[in-house]
Order: structure tokens, then C-alpha cells, then sequence
């Protein structure tokens, strides 16, 4: 991504804590009109089959790179568990299984992220920019050029982003425009090599058997899985003095 973007992005996210309607000022760009009029109606369509509350909602994301997949799941407001909305092709990508660990290395991160930017300027058609590098990252990455601007965005195209064609970004993008306009100030997104149930665990210890640090590093992902799959709810996580995540109810 080129640095023009990152300022137009640091203008757009200032606007989700300073204006009173976020939802006004992405409808002042033309690339979310159009979004609106092609896809709200599919989409509240979808949000309603699902039992979620179309005027007060909140959205949790999960990609599992392995499947080339990105879910959207939803709530409303005062439900706690959120239910499966749609399942996305990823449709192009780069790296391998593993985490992001430096700039340029291509890779996808995997790990605990937050949407923090929305972009319906960007080269690649309407962008959600996470917070990579989170402070597990840095941790683990001390010293070296983490790297950063990792979306989700349109255009099929990617080094180390999680690309969807430009029809479904639209879907994604006006459901986040939606959550985060009814107040969801921070949308979860759980990147994984894979679904890390017992299936999924054996291919990742298959292909790194000799890796401790890495499997280590899986089997701490896997924590957070576990507990999205058993309880529908988003973990609060937080980060020890290794770069460990610390999940808590």
C-alpha cells in the first residue's frame, strides 16, 4: 500500500471517534453509495435470516487462510452470542501457513486483530485495514520491520492482505460501515492458519514437527478458537511479556 493511502485512511479512521454519524460521512464517497444500493438489500436479507436485529448490530470476523475462507458472524446489540451471517472466498493470496513476522516477508499475519481503518478511497476498490502489528507482534518482532498495512479489501489481488472480489468486499464493507455506525467502536477480526480443531491441528504439527516456538505460538491461536466455538462470544485478550495472548471470559 502506498503512504498516500495511509494518510487518506488516518483521516477516515479519525472520523469513526469524531463524528456524530459515521455512516453520513462513508456515504459521502461514491464507491459506498454504490455499495448500499447493490448489495443492503441481500445483506439485510442475510442479517435477518440469522435473527440479527438490522437497525443495532455487531460483527466478529474470522480468516482461516488454509480454506482460503473469511467469515462474517453477527449479533444484536444486547444478544451476547453471535450467529454465522456468510462464509467469503478469499480469493487470491500470498505466503504460507505462519505468522507475519517482518516486512516484505509476504506472509498473511495470523493472530487477534481489530479493524481500525476504513478506506472507500483505496487502489484496491473499499479497504479494512487491521492492526497489525498488534502488540504481540511487536513483541515477538522486536527489532525488526514488522511490516503493516494488511487489509481486507476488493480487487482479488494481494501481498499479504486477505482480498475478496469487489462484488463481496461490498458486502463486508457496509455490514462493518453498519456495526461500527450503531457503535461497535472495534470490530474483532481472528486470522488462522486453519480451523484448528483436531483435523487441522494434525496438519499444522505435520508440517512444522521440528518448529517448537511455531507450534507454540498455534497451539496459544487455538485457545481462542476453542472459545469462539464453544461460546459464540468474542474473548477479551490481552498480551503477557512474551507476546503470549491471555484470553479471559
Amino acid at each position: 500500500m502506498k503512504k498516500s493511502i495511509l494518510f487518506f485512511t488516518a483521516i477516515l479512521f479519525a472520523f469513526a471517534f469524531t463524528e456524530p454519524n459515521f455512516k453520513k460521512e462513508q456515504l459521502k464517497n461514491s464507491r459506498v453509495r454504490t455499495a448500499y444500493a447493490d448489495k443492503w438489500g441481500l445483506v439485510k436479507g442475510k442479517l435477518q435470516k440469522a435473527g440479527i436485529d438490522t437497525s443495532h448490530f455487531e460483527i466478529f470476523i474470522r480468516v482461516f487462510k488454509q480454506d482460503a475462507e473469511l467469515e462474517v458472524w453477527a449479533k444484536s446489540k444486547k444478544v451476547p452470542q453471535f450467529k454465522l451471517v456468510e462464509k467469503y472466498a478469499v480469493c487470491s493470496s500470498s505466503g504460507t501457513l505462519g505468522p507475519k513476522r517482518r516486512q516484505g516477508d509476504g506472509q498473511v499475519p495470523e493472530g487477534f486483530y481489530k479493524v481500525e481503518v476504513f478506506n472507500p478511497n483505496s487502489n484496491y476498490y473499499l479497504s479494512l485495514g487491521i492492526n497489525y502489528p498488534n502488540k504481540s507482534d511487536k513483541i515477538i518482532s522486536a527489532g525488526v520491520n514488522a511490516g503493516g498495512d494488511i487489509m481486507i479489501h476488493g480487487n482479488c489481488v494481494t501481498i499479504g492482505c486477505m482480498p475478496l472480489t469487489d462484488d463481496k468486499i461490498k458486502e463486508v464493507y457496509i455490514m462493518a460501515v453498519e456495526a461500527r455506525n450503531g457503535g461497535q467502536a472495534a470490530i474483532p477480526v481472528h486470522i488462522f492458519p486453519t480451523r484448528m480443531n483436531d483435523k487441522g491441528m494434525e496438519l499444522l504439527r505435520g508440517m512444522v514437527k521440528d518448529d517448537k516456538e511455531r507450534l507454540q505460538f498455534w497451539n496459544n491461536l487455538k485457545e481462542g478458537y476453542v472459545f469462539f466455538e464453544e461460546k459464540k462470544t468474542e474473548p477479551l485478550i490481552s498480551v503477557d511479556e512474551k507476546g503470549r495472548y491471555i484470553l479471559r471470559n
